[in-house]
């Protein structure tokens, strides 16, 4: 696991091509909470907006998740203790300020920058 890629994966690039291409602006890779590990792979400081970009096997996708066969109680402890963490993370933020946009690797971009831009616009109080 250790070999797994954690920032800069395909969807996380082509959403970040996408959002740039828009003429929208970001920092990544941020820590926002104190006292955490945990970082948001795209930030818009400014009117506070965190998106987190999640593989659908790593982070238990809804709509893909399948329950392995190999070592299974093992697979299923590490999935279900990694979206425990993703809700804490995502309340944390919350209370924080930010809104969060979370985006599954199985999205559209044109439909996953769509949900960003227009959070972000909306923070910003420019509108569609």
């Amino acid at each position: 696991m250790q070999l797994q890629k954690t920032r800069d994966t395909a969807p996380e690039m082509a959403l970040r091509r996408e959002l740039h291409r828009r003429g929208l602006r970001f920092r990544l890779h941020k820590k926002l909470l104190p006292d955490r590990r945990r970082s948001v792979d795209i930030v818009f400081p400014g009117p506070r907006v965190a998106v987190d970009v999640r593989g659908c096997f790593w982070h238990g996708c809804p709509d893909h998740y399948r329950r392995g066969s190999v070592n299974a109680e093992w697979w299923e402890d590490k999935l279900q203790t990694n979206i425990a963490r993703d809700a804490l993370t995502e309340e944390q933020l919350r209370a924080a300020g930010y809104v969060v946009v979370v985006v599954w690797e199985h999205e559209q971009v044109v439909s996953a920058a769509d949900r960003v831009e227009r959070a972000v616009r909306e923070r910003r109080n420019i509108g569609p």
